[in-house]
């Protein structure tokens, strides 16, 4: 069997474990597995890696881009951003180099969340800019 064979099956064995198994398997590939507590979650990003091993991972452009983007594409500077969260209506301005809220200027929309929430979030899922499955 190939190893890109070998890789796909391995992937395709993830979708039975639980969280405890997943964990372990992480455990002995890569060390100390996240803090997750969501099994689907965690399965795809431990699928993901298995994948990069045999298919490789991003390339340096991909990479460099996705450490410069700190504004999802497609906002035009002035365009309001509106969530409301705990009953409290919290509104974002786009601005040329990041955005503008509550006055301040910040560089991501996940640190505006983490600020309203007090949890990490990622920050276009939080504004409805991203459905809960990555698209």
């Amino acid at each position: 069997m190939s190893r890109q064979a070998q890789a796909m099956e391995e992937v395709r064995a993830l979708n039975a474990l639980g969280l405890q198994s997943l964990r372990e398997i992480w455990r002995a590939r890569y060390g100390p597995p996240p803090p997750l507590r969501s099994p689907d979650l965690l399965r795809r990003i431990l699928a993901w890696r298995v994948q990069a091993e045999v298919f490789g991972g991003l390339d340096a452009e991909t990479q460099r881009a996705l450490k410069s983007n700190t504004q999802p594409r497609g906002l035009a500077a002035g365009t309001r951003l509106v969530r409301e969260w705990r009953g409290v209506r919290h509104e974002v301005e786009v601005a040329d180099s990041g955005y503008i809220y509550d006055g301040e200027r910040w560089t991501s929309l996940s640190e505006i969340a983490r600020a309203i929430t007090g949890t990490r979030w990622n920050g276009p899922r939080f504004f409805g800019l991203r459905s809960d499955d990555g698209k």
